[in-house]
């Protein structure tokens, strides 16, 4: 499988060197390295991948990642009670059905030429997480809710023409430096700590960072920590106050039973659709969304395409289309505002399958039941010796902070999946100043009763 000493990659296209010859030749450029002066020597590699050798046989590939594979354990292997960006939610059949489709799984991006309905079934998604956030726009979802977060404050900024946000300090280590690395450069990040007492950003420290040259305050409602942030609307409120915008990060299955953040004051709400019929896929799958009211300087603002309806040749006819599409790096190459391509298109269509599978009842009962499971468990763990509820005052949604004084979270872990049980997850992990006696649990509609007194007889028996 090579020619020489340059290995042919079966599953590369082009990748002999007589038919990468052959290219270069065709657009004139003596070699590839032509193609990256545009890059600064410095920021090149000067060596090969460290990348094993080609396999040969599509039976020998298969092989070797189902040996990868194996070395996974799932969470279904244990009882679970973790969370921190991937939860153990139900995935109805029927979103894996509508998933797999070959004119959703295998329509790229959903064309004229090879639509067959994902155009409508992105609408259909759009309209139907616009209608949940009581917003008028949203996008084709990004990678994740990182991105989203990140694009939603670069937006904040391009529309305010201010070059400072203001960022509640309650997020997972990843998503900060996402927002960190994202805005690098274009915005100045001002992080505002949460109240220890209460886990939730305090309307008084918001106010004291807020100035004229504050583009946007982001909050997350409910937090990392499960906390649901009572100040919302006394932050907008002020933030509005200044001339800034208010971007809320959110996961929409918390809508059933908070709020949704337009109520308060939110002009960019974003988030992740994980929890939307996506499943946990060992650490995915995930999908940004972006939303905000139909106002021409937010809604050129997105760099990712939007779909609406627009009239057909034929009379009284509707068509499913690109809506400014002239605003997106696709139309304006270098000169767009962002970058877009190839996202998470195919999650999105999931779930709106999700979406319409539950309808609002469905999604209402749902919030609430999350919400009572989670308070059921602060509640059991709160009388256990040994162990703090942290923040019981405030209110919370699907997670929780539990510290263990004089002891480590990984070893209470350790402890629990010896009995069968995953605890929650060790805030060093979650965090970028996270206490190592700190944890945070995860409850959803899969935990029963018995399931949490399991955990709670748990830590009972470890920590006596």
């Amino acid at each position: 499988m090579a020619q020489g000493t340059t290995p042919v990659h079966p599953y590369v296209p082009n990748s002999a060197p007589a038919t990468k010859q052959a290219m270069l030749e065709a657009i004139g450029v003596e070699s590839i390295d032509e193609f990256f002066n545009v890059i600064p020597e410095e920021l090149r590699m000067k060596r090969p991948l460290d990348i094993p050798a080609a396999l040969d046989a599509e039976a020998e590939l298969q092989r070797h990642m189902n040996g990868l594979l194996s070395r996974n354990r799932p969470t279904t292997a244990a009882l679970s009670f973790l969370g921190s960006g991937c939860y153990p939610h139900h995935v109805p059949a029927v979103c894996d059905e509508i998933n797999q489709r070959a004119e959703f799984l295998t329509a790229y991006a959903g064309e004229p030429y090879e639509d067959h309905g994902k155009w409508q079934a992105l609408f259909e998604y759009t309209s139907l997480m616009a209608e949940l956030l009581e917003m008028d726009v949203v996008n084709v979802p990004t990678y994740d809710g990182y991105q989203a977060a990140a694009t939603a404050l670069r937006m904040a900024g391009r529309i305010t023409n201010r070059r400072r946000v203001i960022v509640a300090d309650t997020l997972a280590a990843g998503k900060r430096a996402k927002l960190e690395t994202f805005l690098s450069g274009v915005l100045t990040i001002d992080f505002v700590a949460p109240r220890p007492e209460t886990g939730r950003i305090h309307h008084d420290d918001v106010v004291e960072l807020l100035g004229p040259d504050t583009a946007a305050v982001f909050l997350e409602t409910p937090n990392m920590i499960g906390v649901i942030e009572a100040d919302a609307a006394e932050i907008a409120e002020f933030a509005h106050r200044q001339g800034a915008l208010l971007v809320c990060s959110t996961d929409p299955l918390s809508l059933g039973f908070t709020e949704p953040p337009a109520r308060w004051g939110a002009d960019i709400v974003c988030g992740d659709i994980q929890s939307l019929g996506l499943g946990l896929h060992f650490g995915g799958a995930n999908g940004g969304f972006i939303a905000t009211h139909d106002d021409e300087r937010f809604v050129f603002e997105f760099p990712s395409r939007l779909f609406g309806l627009a009239p057909t040749r034929v009379e009284g006819e509707l068509g499913f289309c690109d809506v400014a599409y002239e605003r997106t790096s696709l139309a304006m190459r270098e000169d767009g505002v962002e970058w877009v391509g190839t996202a998470a298109a195919l999650w999105g269509i999931t779930a709106g399958a999700y979406l319409a599978l539950m309808g609002p009842h469905g999604m209402r009962t749902l919030g609430d039941t999350i919400a009572v499971r989670t308070r059921e468990a602060m509640g059991a763990l709160a009388e256990i010796p040994g162990l703090e509820v942290l923040h019981q005052r405030s209110a919370h949604w699907r997670e929780f902070a539990v510290r263990f004084p004089g002891r480590k979270a990984s070893q209470v872990n350790e402890a629990l999946l010896a009995r069968g049980i995953y605890g929650g997850a060790d805030a060093t992990t979650v965090f970028a100043a996270g206490s190592p006696d700190t944890a945070v649990y995860c409850t959803t509609e899969l935990h029963t009763s018995n399931d949490i007194n399991a955990l709670a007889n748990a830590l009972k028996e470890i920590l006596s």
